[in-house]
């Protein structure tokens, strides 16, 4: 599984029109990304290193200081743009393998006791943010 993180005061996820995810304040936006030999372990570890991670305002985590977290499935982590000039999606697990393990993660970080926001799996989303730093990394599991 991959993740790309960004630190956040706030993110959205519109769906026709529709806010279906919102987070307000300090927090972060996750994009995840699944590929074929992802296993529902591997999500409850990225969910742990998630709500962990220490890179909100001075190295606090989610889980130190309660921030919430908009998760977004993004087959487009896995896309592969070295050979010409389209990117192949061939390492992007397929909708029925990729939703429930994005739903793990989500299902993970609630239990942990995450506020967890999301948006549509296989929708054509608008996300916003406001990336604070900015900050950004890549989390692979």
């Amino acid at each position: 599984m991959r993740a790309v993180v960004q630190r956040v005061d706030g993110a959205s996820v519109v769906v026709a029109g529709e806010t279906v995810g919102e987070i307000v304040g300090e927090g972060l936006c996750v994009l995840v990304g699944v590929t074929h030999d992802d296993t529902p372990e591997k999500a409850a570890v990225l969910a742990r290193k998630l709500w962990s991670v220490r890179i909100l305002e001075a190295e606090k985590s989610c889980s130190d200081v309660d921030a919430p977290l908009l998760v977004i499935s993004q087959f487009t982590l896995y896309g592969d743009a070295r050979k010409g000039r389209r990117p192949t999606w061939n390492a992007a697990a397929p909708g029925p393998v990729a939703e429930p393990l994005v739903d793990e993660v989500v299902a993970q970080l609630r239990a942990l006791g995450a506020t967890v926001a999301t948006g549509r799996f296989g929708a054509d989303m608008r996300v916003s943010l406001t990336n604070h730093g900015p900050f950004t990394i890549v989390i692979d599991v």
